[in-house]
């Protein structure tokens, strides 16, 4: 095997380069900035060449450092993953999966114990989170993301069409103002998912309300919810009448604690964003991976909870 310099040296020559600054690159690694410019020094002698030109302000790649940057990020993330794979074997039964707070309560713990029924030697870490996966530092094998499914680097399975339509608490289709028809919703409070506000490619009371053909309500009104969560909460409480997604209702419509105003046949509104499983390709090849992957997707075509 030919002569390879220090590690240290090149996880210093990485950090860096990538913030092209010793002080940030000291801060990332728990080191003095000396340290970080000594280890650069080494490194130079190494190879007998420049890696960075020096200004007053500035940090410059040359060239040949700018070549092999590539590279050496590239080799310390596949020794980073090897890590991980051999820090997970030590417990090859333990799959992690990463999920909305949204999508890890509301679709898949109502469905989880019959994974453990079906692969009781497959223990499960639940990771909840909102940011997208780290697979690699988080080591997190496989993901539930609510997106487009164009995720760079990975493979993404769509588990689930979904709609949006109205729901409420069964006891808002009697009293003094019944929910009969969807004019009558102008005199109900909406109940908007504050997130869905900032996607424009996603359902809203006002393309619903165009797609129903009803005019006349102002959309600006009503209690608006960071969460699928407390959104269906709220409207099995009474509080108003939730344009929902699909996924996220179908244990309350199942109960009774909600239901669909117009009925079955209602309008309903196709959505961009979708459900995805979301891994890297390689991760496929691990037994309890592959596993969840094959349930979820089955469980994802039977409509049942």
């Amino acid at each position: 095997m030919p002569d390879l310099p220090p590690l240290n040296s090149l996880r210093a020559f990485e950090a860096a380069a990538r913030h092209l600054s010793f002080t940030k690159a000291a801060q990332e690694l728990h080191v003095t900035p000396a340290a970080v410019s000594q280890q650069i020094r080494q490194l130079e002698a190494f190879y007998g060449i420049p890696l960075f030109r020096r200004t007053t302000r500035t940090l410059i790649l040359t060239e040949a450092a700018q070549m092999a940057l590539p590279d050496v990020k590239e080799g310390f993330d596949r020794l980073m993953e090897a890590n991980r794979r051999l820090r997970s074997d030590r417990h090859g039964n333990l799959l992690t999966v990463s999920s909305s707070p949204s999508m890890g309560e509301r679709w898949l713990l109502p469905r989880l114990e019959r994974f453990r029924a079906q692969y009781p030697d497959i223990d499960i870490r639940i990771d909840t989170t909102d940011r997208l996966a780290d697979f690699v530092n988080d080591r997190v094998d496989i993901a539930i993301r609510y997106g487009r499914g164009n995720y760079d680097g990975l493979e993404s399975d769509i588990l689930m069409q979904d709609v949006a339509y109205p729901v409420c608490s069964p006891t808002l289709l009697d009293g003094d103002k019944p929910l009969k028809e969807p004019n009558d919703l102008r005199h109900h409070t909406l109940l908007h998912p504050e997130w869905r506000q900032e996607r424009d490619a996603q359902p809203s009371w006002q393309m619903w309300l165009r797609a129903a053909g009803v005019t006349g309500i102002d959309v600006t009104r009503g209690l608006r919810f960071s969460s699928d969560t407390m959104l269906a909460h709220a409207a099995a409480d009474g509080l108003g009448v939730a344009l929902a997604l699909s996924s996220m209702v179908q244990r309350e419509l199942a109960d009774g604690k909600l239901v669909r105003p117009f009925g079955d046949g209602g309008s309903q509104i196709e959505t961009v964003f979708r459900p995805y499983l979301v891994y890297p390709k390689r991760n496929l090849a691990l037994t309890r991976v592959a596993a969840f992957r094959d349930w979820a997707m089955k469980e994802a075509a039977t409509p049942r909870l």
